[in-house]
């Protein structure tokens, strides 16, 4: 999976970056959400709680999406801007305990 950036611009009224992007993914599934907010937070530098991945909508009939991402300067600014159900699809999925020990 590749990421090209196609557009980067400051939104000083909600403090973050607003990033739109190309998701290239030749020869693979198209990726979740996840793992492309994995890999933008290790090229643009940044931390996995200050980075949203809005939407990615794949071309059709090509290996190839569009992505819109936002950079938070802070937590606080990320959690009081978005909405509950981006914030949902951008959360890590909670490992549940097991319940094999429950049952002895």
């Amino acid at each position: 999976m590749e990421i090209e950036f196609i557009e980067e611009k400051e939104n000083k009224l909600f403090n973050r970056k607003e990033i739109k992007f190309y998701v290239d993914y030749d020869g693979e599934a198209t990726p979740k959400i996840l793992d492309i907010k994995s890999k933008l937070v290790a090229l643009l530098n940044t931390k996995k709680d200050l980075i949203v991945v809005d939407n990615v909508q794949p071309h059709y009939g090509e290996p190839k999406a569009l992505g819109y991402a936002k950079v938070y300067d802070t937590v606080d600014d990320l959690k009081y801007i978005e909405a509950e159900h981006v914030l949902a699809k951008n959360a890590e999925p909670e490992e549940e305990p097991a319940e094999d020990a429950e049952e002895e």
